[in-house]
């Protein structure tokens, strides 16, 4: 690059909407770390957020509707109803609660407050600022080199992005992004539209949360799901939750650990981190719980170091494995080892190598602890284990869900009632998305229907996932992006990079409820397209219409919002992908767009037709409660079609994890006010923290070793790639924590995880395994972020 293009660079840098959240600190606040989660606190939280969104009426009216039969879907987690009656006090959780807040406020962002503020203004604020700011009312369009976004109709916000994607020199410069949020309806004809374009560049927030889940299991399983029901909650002898927190996570998974506790299960919890919704839950609904403190969740808790995981699995498994051999037949399910699994003799050889100091040594977990989690799991067997993001993102986590699989195939104890495998789902209808083949990796088996059905040549040349399409922005093979939902800058790795590449599209869309940061780090032209909420009424041609969606349990079900929207001038998903199919394809697509338009039993008819499980589609959806998927793996025990519907065992490696003296490892999480990138507010209530999110969790033993105190101000580095990445001005915390290991929130540190730092298998960025420098906060730091900056965006990997 000459060196004026270099300087003409620089200086734009300048000038540019910041990437990230301020760099500034607010007045952090310690209370006391709480010991158990829910409770009285989460109802007053919740209902305040009602207040303070100015719609105490109007949010009350829906809540208790949400999750309920005949009502809407909550926007928040994946985590399932009860099959059979639900609460009439209330079927939600405080963060949901906070979801419909959002939802339902009477605070509005009108074409008037574009016009009273920049881009380069709003992007002054930190994202709990601008996520407060209200609903989009109205379409926006940033024409190149404006500094405001300005109103525009739909016809010409269609007609605008029809005219870049079809001045294409190929599909595969569009990619199409999808949220977890997306109804199925949505969801199916935005991947029908992309394909008849002619990519299969989909991107999706799969690939940040749990594809990890499905590339372990969809080999050895046959399916990329959970093989349990919320019933098997109730019938489980043990529950162990790794790498996950229910608490902040998804709540209502509490209520379930509560009542299978209630019937006799033990729950071993596995994190580095002591979190409240771990240890305790107190039900809001049951006044004996709130009298007598709630109920004690976890019977035993393994605090493992980051990434110490695989180790810990092995170790158990290598005493399993004893246990076995002292009393044969006792231990393990012999039957099921031989009928429907394969490589058991071979898997059994590999512990010849292993010692058990050593793996729990790795694992930062005690031999005492781990032999009294084997001697818990090794005479039962309803035994579930259930996961989050704690494992999902960690480079390795597609080989320890394999190791879990492991230990459930020894018992026996999948396919059969309290037993299985469970990733707790992230977004509320992230799982149907993929169901409805929002996938950069169709199958040919998936394609080929499509084009028996359709009639036209469906594109076979796999896609970019989230880290590849960001390369490929940077590399400028892609030109156009459309999100459907999400905040793609915050929520994906080295925003740095990310921003810039962002930067070089020639037009960015972004169908949003509420204004983000995505929409101040744009493209050359960037549009706004506002949308119904899940609670919003979606209104077609005067009739109130249904959309579906799908749990972390497989249950498709019906949802119906019930507020009145927001603005006159909105459009629902659907819709709008059938208007840009419409303007872009015109008379070439074979598709009938109209008709999807103007009914969504419609689409679902054709779902029916192209997606096998949803045989009488639009009449099992209306019936109480919906209905469940297929599930061979949970319903008759049939795994692998390879292998002929048996499970294979997994050979796997524990990794080396060493550090240097003065590294540490990081891993990120989310706030209990926080909802994937959503700021619902500035405390985090179970871990003490008030009113502050730049802070860095630490072990006291490092804080002492190096140097520091708690409440010191430091700066935090990552060198990945070789390359200087800084996140400045951050608190030190004083933390239960293994040591050497930290923990700090997202989107606040995600510019110190590399692009390149990605999970095995799955290519998803590997968040919860990042390795940084700790140095006192040195006021010049900021020319190295400006400096960063610069180089962002002249050479990345």
């Amino acid at each position: 690059m000459e060196e004026h293009d270099n300087n003409k660079i620089e200086k734009e840098i300048k000038n540019e909407p910041q990437a990230e959240n301020p760099y500034r600190l607010l007045d952090l606040k310690l209370t006391h770390v709480e010991k158990s989660a829910a409770g009285i606190p989460a109802v007053l939280a919740a209902f305040s957020d009602l207040f303070e969104e100015k719609a105490p009426i109007r949010g009350m009216r829906a809540l208790f509707k949400m999750n309920q039969m005949g009502g809407f879907d909550c926007p928040s987690c994946a985590w399932p109803d009860p099959d059979d009656e639900r609460s009439v006090l209330g079927e939600y959780c405080e963060n949901g609660a906070k979801a419909l807040a959002e939802e339902a406020t009477t605070k509005r962002v009108t074409p008037e407050f574009f016009k009273e503020n920049s881009v380069f203004d709003l992007a002054k604020l930190d994202d709990y600022e601008i996520g407060k700011m209200g609903r989009l009312t109205d379409p926006m369009y940033l024409p190149e080199g404006a500094t405001h976004y300005q109103p525009i109709s739909w016809d010409e916000a269609f007609k605008k992005i029809a005219g870049h994607l079809n001045a294409l020199e190929s599909p595969d410069e569009a990619a199409f992004y999808t949220s977890g949020r997306t109804s199925n309806e949505a969801s199916f004809v935005y991947q029908l539209f992309a394909k008849e374009f002619g990519t299969n560049n989909m991107p999706d927030c799969s690939n940040m949360c749990h594809e990890t889940s499905g590339s372990a299991l969809r080999p050895t399983i046959g399916i990329g799901k959970g093989t349990v029901t919320l019933e098997d909650f109730y019938e489980a002898e043990v529950i162990v939750i790794i790498g996950q927190n229910p608490g902040t996570n998804a709540p209502r998974m509490m209520s379930a650990l509560s009542k299978g506790k209630k019937n006799g299960a033990k729950i071993i919890a596995i994190n580095p981190l002591p979190e409240a919704g771990l240890m305790g839950f107190t039900n809001p609904q049951s006044v004996k719980d709130i009298l007598n403190g709630g109920v004690q969740l976890a019977d035993l808790y393994l605090p493992v170091k980051i990434n110490g995981d695989m180790a810990l699995l092995k170790a158990l498994e290598l005493l399993l494995i004893e246990f076995e051999k002292e009393n044969p037949g006792s231990v393990f399910d012999e039957n099921f080892i031989t009928e429907k699994t394969v490589g058991y003799e071979d898997f059994i050889r590999q512990f010849d190598h292993y010692k058990l100091d050593e793996l729990a040594s790795l694992s930062g977990v005690s031999k005492e602890l781990i032999y009294e989690a084997a001697v818990t799991i090794a005479s039962k067997k309803r035994i579930i284990f259930s996961w989050g993001m704690g494992l999902t993102q960690q480079p390795n986590g597609v080989d320890m869900i394999r190791e879990i699989l492991n230990i459930l195939l020894l018992k026996g104890s999948i396919g059969i009632p309290g037993a299985g495998v469970c990733p707790v789902r992230g977004h509320s209808n992230v799982q149907g998305n993929r169901t409805m083949m929002i996938d950069e990796k169709p199958t040919d088996e998936q394609l080929d229907r499509l084009e028996k059905f359709y009639g036209f040549k469906m594109p076979r040349k796999h896609g970019y996932d989230v880290v590849r399409a960001i390369k490929a922005i940077h590399e400028e093979k892609i030109k156009v992006m459309f999100c459907m939902g999400g905040n793609f800058l915050s929520a994906t790795p080295d925003t740095t990079y990310t921003a810039h590449a962002l930067r070089k599209l020639n037009l960015l869309v972004s169908v949003s409820t509420k204004l983000n940061r995505g929409h101040l780090v744009h493209g050359k032209e960037a549009l706004i397209l506002p949308t119904y909420g899940r609670s919003d009424k979606d209104i077609v041609n005067g009739k109130l219409q249904i959309v579906t969606t799908e749990n972390s349990m497989g249950v498709v079900q019906d949802s119906k919002g019930i507020l009145d929207a927001v603005s006159n001038n909105l459009i629902n998903e659907t819709q709008i992908v059938c208007r840009m199919a419409m303007a872009t394809l015109g008379e070439r697509s074979v598709v009938s767009w109209q008709r999807y338009h103007d009914s969504y039993d419609a689409v679902r008819d054709d779902i029916e037709q192209c997606i096998p499980g949803f045989e009488n589609y639009n009449v099992r959806v209306r019936q109480k409660g919906g209905f469940y998927l297929p599930n061979a793996a949970r319903d008759k025990q049939e795994f692998s079609k390879e292998l002929g519907g048996r499970a294979p065992f997994t050979l796997t490696e524990v990794p080396d994890n060493t550090l240097a003296a003065d590294e540490y490892m990081m891993a990120t999480t989310r706030t209990h006010d926080q909802f994937n990138t959503t700021i619902y507010g500035l405390d985090d209530r179970y871990r003490g923290i008030k009113n502050e999110r730049r802070v860095i969790f630490m072990n006291q033993n490092d804080i002492d070793k190096a140097g520091f105190k708690a409440g010191d101000r430091v700066d935090l580095y990552n060198y990945d790639d070789g390359i200087e990445r800084v996140a400045p001005l951050f608190i030190i915390v004083s933390y239960q924590i293994p040591e050497k290991n930290t923990v700090t929130y997202f989107p606040e540190t995600n510019v110190l995880v590399s692009v390149n730092n990605v999970v095995k298998e799955s290519n998803m960025p590997a968040s919860k395994y990042v390795k940084i420098k700790i140095m006192k906060h040195d006021p010049e730091v900021y020319k190295k972020v400006d400096q960063m900056l610069y180089q962002g965006a002249i050479q990345r990997p």
